[in-house]
């Protein structure tokens, strides 16, 4: 980028290098505190708009709020340093930054549609639900053959543990990422003009905050309202510290309207010993499996229970068994918005304590039902009233699926609820 009072540093420059190729469309550069990614936006931006006559780019955010108190002071900054403050008029009621060679930069939040667009810089990008991302990636079609020009998104965050970390940071560690995509990591140590006091801030920080601004770890989560740390999920399955006591209990997922996956869990008090899938079964061959496994585990029909929606209402017919209602009031009349809410933070709770655990070998079971783990978040932290979870709905756009493994873990508390007695 061509600027005598503005000097890249080496990760800045690679990320404007992939910002002017001709094969990558989508951009995420993150990583950690302090690593100068707003800048690489808001710098990018000022050069399009410069370059490219009558062009139309967005800036967004999750919050207009939050866009207007960090990235537009970061980008008006940058400009004065560059003196050009003078090339471009902010109108605070339509929020477009108006250049006088007739380019835009469009403001926005990202619970709208945008305009049609040339390119697009999402800060904060893991803010968003991936739905959006996508929404604002196809409206990136704004003259782009009058300039010569692909469609081009940038992204910046921290690390977080939802789409941007399934779609950009893991397929970028296993070499699996797509070919239109790249990733670069930013750390607080790529840059020197940090001030030392401000990097031994970010290592004061408690451990999970730490391990994200500081070390720039993608497994660890800042939201607050999550419910289960990475440290207990790992340890879940590791369940050394656990036995094989108690009553044996088995819990089904089944899939809704015969659709996705059937998810069946064998327990042994608090432990998983045996879990299964079947994908996109019907009701014969779901109450079959069941069957067969209540056989071999010897489980009653009584410790069985099933998802009641859909489907499932016939396998519950068909074994006897108990039936589990998602939007059935909280037993016990304790203070939770419905049953899944309560038993989904009651099992988090215990899985925390590390009195849950699963024997599991299987990697791609290990870490799909780790990032469902990782959304079992409670709903309107700040709030008063009823406790509630983050819905299904919320997390199949995060994750990009339905959570079929934590539903079938979150069942178990049932039974403790229950506060009945079975015997086999």
């Amino acid at each position: 980028m061509e600027s005598t009072q503005i000097k890249l540093l080496p990760k800045q420059e690679g990320a404007i290098f992939y910002l002017k190729d001709k094969t990558t469309t989508e951009l995420i550069y993150g990583g950690a505190a302090g690593g100068g990614k707003s800048a690489v936006g808001c710098l990018w931006l000022i050069e399009m708009c410069q370059t490219h006559k009558g062009s139309r780019w967005l800036m967004g955010r999750s919050k207009l709020s939050s866009l207007k108190e960090t990235t537009l002071k970061t980008f008006f900054e940058l400009a004065s340093q560059l003196g050009i403050s003078n090339q471009f008029k902010y109108n605070a009621m339509s929020n477009v930054i108006h250049w006088h060679n007739g380019s835009e930069i469009v403001l926005k939040d990202l619970f709208s549609y945008p305009l049609e667009i040339t390119g697009a810089f999402i800060d904060e990008c893991n803010q968003v639900v991936y739905k959006a991302w996508q929404i604002v990636n196809s409206r990136i079609r704004f003259k782009l053959h009058e300039f010569g020009l692909i469609p081009k998104m940038l992204g910046t965050c921290n690390p977080s543990k939802n789409w941007v970390y399934k779609e950009f940071y893991k397929p970028n560690i296993n070499n699996t990422i797509k070919p239109y995509r790249k990733f670069m990591q930013a750390l607080p140590s790529d840059n020197p003009h940090l001030h030392p006091s401000y990097l031994e801030s970010l290592l004061r920080l408690d451990k999970n905050s730490r391990e994200r601004l500081y070390y720039g770890n993608w497994e660890y989560d800042n939201d607050p309202a999550t419910l289960i740390d990475m440290d207990a999920i790992t340890d879940y399955f590791n369940p050394v510290h656990l036995e094989k006591t108690g009553r044996k209990y088995m819990t089904i997922d089944v899939a809704r309207k015969g659709k996705d996956k059937t998810v069946f869990r064998v327990w042994h008090g608090w432990l998983v010993i045996y879990r299964y899938e079947i994908a996109k079964s019907g009701l014969d061959v779901v109450v079959r499996k069941a069957k067969e496994l209540q056989l071999k585990y010897k489980v009653s029909n009584s410790n069985t229970i099933a998802d009641e929606d859909g489907v499932g209402g016939g396998v519950i017919d068909f074994l006897n068994c108990k039936g589990f209602v998602n939007g059935s009031r909280a037993l016990n009349d304790e203070n939770y918005n419905n049953l899944k809410s309560q038993c989904g933070y009651k099992i988090a709770q215990k899985i925390v304590n590390r009195e849950v655990g699963e024997i599991c070998d299987n990697a791609e079971v290990k870490s799909i039902t780790s990032e469902e783990m990782e959304q079992v978040k409670q709903k309107d932290i700040d709030k008063d009233g009823k406790v509630a979870l983050v819905g299904k709905d919320i997390v199949k756009q995060m994750i990009g699926r339905s959570p079929d493994e934590w539903d079938s873990i979150m069942m178990r508390y049932y039974f403790e609820l229950a506060h009945q007695v079975f015997f086999f």
